[in-house]
């Protein structure tokens, strides 16, 4: 496997090592009224024709067009067309019929003359405005017909196409499963958010910040807890992995000797495709498989985490999920001010995107950037990418960004 001097592959070998790693996961069939962001997993083919009749697009009156090819015309009105409670009587020559929006065209009836068009006296109306055929008609099957295949799998699904699906008369959806993925943060020094917090202890956010991201991104969060740094206890909670799609590790992913992924993982079979990455931050990321599961570790440095969750993990759950990666190019905004050189490791700087004056995005990199820095991390709305040995950028340079707006 090719790798730079320092022993680290480049992000975009990592990227592919993972993608490799995960497929698409198997479907289910679920309720139209749940599917909202899930993917489908067949074409969708209605199962009716809609409109089923031709229907009125107006209140007013049905009328034959061939009855008001002059104007003013007086027709006598026999009878009332309601949505859901059409007229069942036939518009023969100088009658019509009251229609209201969305009600069946009476039989004989070919167009409808609006309200505001008529003047009315008992049953006695008048046509001041001339009328066609199909004029404020809505013929049968103007939106869709029976068998016509209007949702394709492999789409999202948005709130539009559940209304769709809906007028499709289609009940279920057979839709790609939800990802499950087992969480698992590693060290003595975490205890829980409310918890009894020691002098040299911090709060387990990353667990809690990835699950939230799973989540977001459409997944199932199955949250082990904290495993500390014993080897009998990391076994114990591994075992909880199995049923899991992923597995996500936090923290113990470098080579520190309290860092017990790698080896407690690797007594139970964990293979390691790479495990560390040419990027800041991010560095110690280890990709892998363990009983046949595919296997993430993530940093324990906060921002380090979620910047790998954000580029690495949420590729992954896409995958997994059915949606298409998108290999195309990136996102790109114009610099607020000058940023160095840079070195051999891909940057990514939290940064502010705004809209100028001129409609085009700016970003702006914060300045600080250290990887314990969550509460800039929070404030962040994309990433500005720095490629490796990137020359120096000025202010109104274009950068490629990675947006933080899904999780």
């Amino acid at each position: 496997m090719p790798e730079t001097t320092k022993g680290m592959i480049p992000v975009d070998e990592a990227m592919t090592n993972i993608l490799a790693g995960v497929s698409r996961l198997s479907a289910e069939n679920i309720s139209v009224a749940d599917a909202v962001g899930r993917v489908l997993a067949e074409d969708i083919t209605s199962r009716i024709t809609q409109p089923p009749v031709a229907v009125s697009s107006m209140d007013g009156y049905a009328v034959r067009a061939a009855d008001v090819v002059e104007v003013p015309v007086t027709l006598t009105q026999i009878g009332e067309s309601a949505a859901g409670n059409g007229f069942d009587g036939i518009v023969g020559p100088g009658q019509t019929s009251r229609i209201f929006t969305g009600a069946p065209l009476p039989e004989g009836a070919d167009a409808v003359v609006i309200q505001e068009d008529t003047d009315v006296d008992g049953d006695q109306i008048t046509m001041k405005e001339l009328s066609q055929a199909g004029r404020f008609v809505r013929p049968r099957g103007l939106d869709f017909n029976a068998g016509d295949i209007l949702l394709n799998a492999g789409r999202q699904l948005n709130s539009r196409d559940i209304a769709l699906a809906s007028a499709m008369n289609v009940p279920w959806l057979k839709v790609v499963r939800q990802p499950k993925v087992a969480i698992l943060a590693t060290g003595d020094e975490l205890v829980l958010p409310g918890e009894p917090l020691g002098p040299t202890q911090v709060i387990s956010s990353n667990s809690l910040g990835i699950a939230a991201l799973v989540r977001a991104r459409g997944g199932i969060p199955i949250n082990l807890g904290i495993a500390e740094d014993d080897v009998g206890k990391l076994k114990d909670m591994l075992a909880n992995v199995k049923g899991a799609d992923m597995l996500v590790t936090i923290g113990g992913a470098s080579v520190g000797d309290y860092d017990l992924i790698r080896d407690v993982l690797g007594e139970e079979g964990l293979d390691i495709t790479f495990g560390r990455v040419a990027m800041r931050p991010g560095k110690p990321l280890i990709f892998g498989n363990i009983y046949d599961t595919p296997m993430l570790g993530l940093p324990g440095n906060p921002v380090s985490a979620g910047v790998t969750a954000a580029l690495f993990l949420t590729a992954a759950m896409d995958v997994m999920s059915g949606i298409e990666h998108d290999d195309g190019p990136r996102e790109t905004a114009v610099l607020t001010t000058d940023l160095g050189e840079n070195d051999q490791r891909q940057d990514y700087l939290r940064s502010d995107l705004s809209v100028g004056a001129s409609g085009e995005l700016k970003v702006t990199p914060f300045t600080g950037q250290d990887s314990s820095m969550l509460a800039v991390f929070a404030h962040a709305t994309c990433l500005v990418i720095r490629p490796p040995f990137a020359e120096p950028a000025k202010a109104g340079d274009r950068v490629e960004i990675l947006r933080l707006d899904k999780g």
